[in-house]
């Protein structure tokens, strides 16, 4: 059993995550839940900050909010001293909601409607991330109207293609993301940014994929992006004093997944940042990278309690939860991998092989297929790992079932940070309109 931050097995058997028996926060929260390590997310945190630090280059380390957006998480990524990246209108108020300084704020995105630039520009954020021509274009008008000049990295892809699953790699040519350096597309950009009065151009961004579990890729979109700015310079005459090397950096969800140190992903970057940039007598910029999954998803536990169990003699047992794709739709996109215990039978031996499956109305809402546990019973507490990144952040209200409730646990004590959703919640938007309404019965 692999145990991640600081999730132990106490002296009953039971799974603690933060120094709370996580079947005492079944009772006090009900199932399903989020229970976040928060020593574990800055830990994290302070990870990337200490490691960039000991380079003496200058740098911003921004949580990818996208990963896990909730105005505590915010606050935490304050504390830890991060920048923040935001992707819409939702994460950027849930940012200004928690007092998140504007000014280290990131906006993100390939279709930035005018409503949320606008929203951005009258906070003050401190750079958009610009993804197309039409943004440059459209956001440059926006900033004339309200007399503002804004900081911008233009998004580029510089044709790296990271070993990630398709759906999320995102460095290559073919991506719906950012102007292409191969092309001349990049280049064209610059051109256009540098001639908008209102753009104050810092630099580029780069991303090429996510849980990614080499340093490679990034040597290469180093040596492809420092390129791209040495040519701007000497054809242009600009240099950028900001290089984004966005995120992607892996974490361990199963047994063979393996992760780099932190350190080992920025060293290898800086180094290369060093190296490219130093041989051209270019000024060093100052990093970004954008972490996100290795900030919040090894830290993150969803617990379920057993429900249903159905064996197929000579096939397999399925054993099904109070959740499942709603809270957790990565297995049916991805066909993402978990590990998982029964928390409150920890130390019982493993002797039965199961498949979990949710409670969704869909064949494909299975959580885990092969796993072994003791045998399950119907109350039992099922606690799956790794579920900090990419979970409360796409769950939905497939079948119309309540989002769960997300708590922090540190140093024994448990916070609520995100209440379970109520029945009120869930028709809280609906309307029926007067033609549907019942008529009044008459007293």
């Amino acid at each position: 059993m692999y145990l991640h931050g600081t999730s132990r097995i106490n002296d009953k058997g039971h799974l603690e995550i933060g120094g709370c028996d996580v079947v005492d926060l079944a009772k006090e929260f009900g199932t399903p839940l989020y229970i976040v390590d928060e020593e574990l997310v800055r830990r994290r945190a302070r990870e990337y900050v200490q490691a960039f630090r000991e380079t003496g280059l200058r740098f911003q380390v921004a949580y990818a909010s996208k990963a896990f957006c909730v105005m505590a998480m915010c606050r935490v990524a304050e504390e830890e001293g991060m920048s923040l990246d935001v992707v819409s209108d939702g994460e950027l108020y849930t940012a200004l909601q928690a007092g998140f300084p504007a000014e280290r704020i990131h906006f993100h995105g390939n279709n930035k409607t005018p409503e949320e630039i606008e929203m951005a520009l009258a906070a003050g954020i401190g750079c958009f991330v610009v993804d197309n021509f039409t943004e440059l274009a459209l956001l440059n008008a926006i900033a004339a109207e309200h007399g503002k000049k804004v900081n911008v990295l233009l998004r580029v892809t510089p044709g790296v293609e990271a070993h990630t699953h398709d759906y999320i790699s995102t460095g290559q040519q073919d991506s719906k993301f950012g102007f292409d350096i191969g092309n001349g597309t990049a280049y064209k950009a610059v051109e256009q940014a540098l001639a908008q009065p209102q753009l104050k151009l810092l630099g580029v961004h780069s991303h090429i994929g996510s849980q990614i579990f080499e340093v490679e890729g990034f040597r290469m979109a180093v040596e492809k992006v420092a390129a791209f700015s040495i040519e701007v310079r000497e054809k242009l005459g600009a240099t950028f004093p900001v290089i984004n090397l966005g995120g992607g950096f892996g974490i361990r969800y199963v047994e063979g997944d393996a992760p780099l140190p932190v350190s080992t992903y920025v060293k290898a970057i800086t180094d290369a940042i060093i190296t490219q940039f130093t041989a051209a007598d270019y000024p060093l910029p100052e990093i970004w990278v954008e972490p996100g999954r290795s900030i919040v998803g090894d830290a993150g536990t969803t617990l379920y309690t057993v429900g249903t169990s159905k064996d197929i003699p000579g096939v397999r047992k399925y054993v099904a939860v109070d959740g499942g794709m709603t809270d957790n739709p990565r297995p049916a996109l991805y066909g993402s991998k978990y590990e998982a215990v029964l928390a409150n039978r920890a130390n019982e031996s493993l002797s039965e092989l199961v498949s979990v499956a949710g409670k969704c109305c869909e064949s494909g809402d299975m959580l885990i297929w092969d796993l072994k546990l003791p045998p399950v019973e119907s109350g039992d507490l099922l606690a799956v790992f790794c579920t900090g990144a990419y979970n409360y952040a796409m769950a939905s209200n497939y079948n119309r079932i309540r989002r769960p409730a997300v708590v922090f646990a540190r140093d024994g004590q448990a916070d609520l940070v995100v209440a379970r959703e109520s029945y009120e919640n869930i028709v809280g938007n609906d309307l029926i309109p007067e033609r549907l309404r019942k008529p009044a019965v008459a007293k």
